[in-house]
């Protein structure tokens, strides 16, 4: 088991290292980190959400980018790196974001259009609209409800000038040590 401390301190330096690349958005990975924990927060979401919601692009930061908007499966590999970290309530939802955003597509077709330019890039590369299979399985994950959430703060976490708390705020949470493993 890692110390709390040392979990928060790993994050705390990939958000240090790689915080000030925005990938094709309008703010920086930081800034869209916090508006989307920010987010999570103001509705009520619980401690684990509010994590994934921090966390749910740390995918970006483990691997060379492969395109402008950054590393295209970055919900698998965050996911996983976070599955050695955090328990499965915040690494799952982080993991099936990208699903979400895909899953989302299918069953509204007009998701899309609220998308921001960078998500629409970034959904022709993960594979566009999810098909009716796709669909069905991503239904039947345990955590595709925290996944549509995370999905949701990510996509509204993307305004620029936005005054939320800054990262130092979340350090408690991090530091929390029911979510590590």
């Amino acid at each position: 088991m890692m110390r709390a401390m040392g979990v928060a301190d790993e994050v705390l330096g990939l958000f240090i290292a790689q915080g000030s690349n925005s990938y094709a958005e309008q703010v920086t990975m930081e800034e869209h980190a916090r508006q989307a924990a920010a987010l999570a927060q103001a509705e009520g979401a619980s401690d684990a959400w509010v994590l994934a919601a921090l966390l749910h692009d740390i995918g970006h930061f483990l691997e060379e980018p492969d395109s402008e908007f950054g590393v295209t499966d970055h919900g698998t590999s965050g996911g996983m790196w976070l599955a050695e970290r955090f328990v499965e309530e915040v690494s799952e939802p982080v993991r099936l974001h990208v699903a979400a955003k895909r899953y989302r597509c299918f069953v509204d077709p007009d998701y899309e259009s609220g998308l921001s330019s960078a998500s629409v890039g970034t959904l022709r590369l993960q594979g566009g609209p999810m098909s009716a299979d796709e669909a069905e399985i991503f239904e039947a994950e345990p955590y595709a409800v925290g996944a549509l959430a995370v999905r949701t703060w990510d996509d509204g976490g993307k305004v620029d000038g936005l005054d939320v708390p800054s990262f130092f705020a979340w350090q408690t949470l991090l530091e929390d040590s029911r979510f590590h493993r």
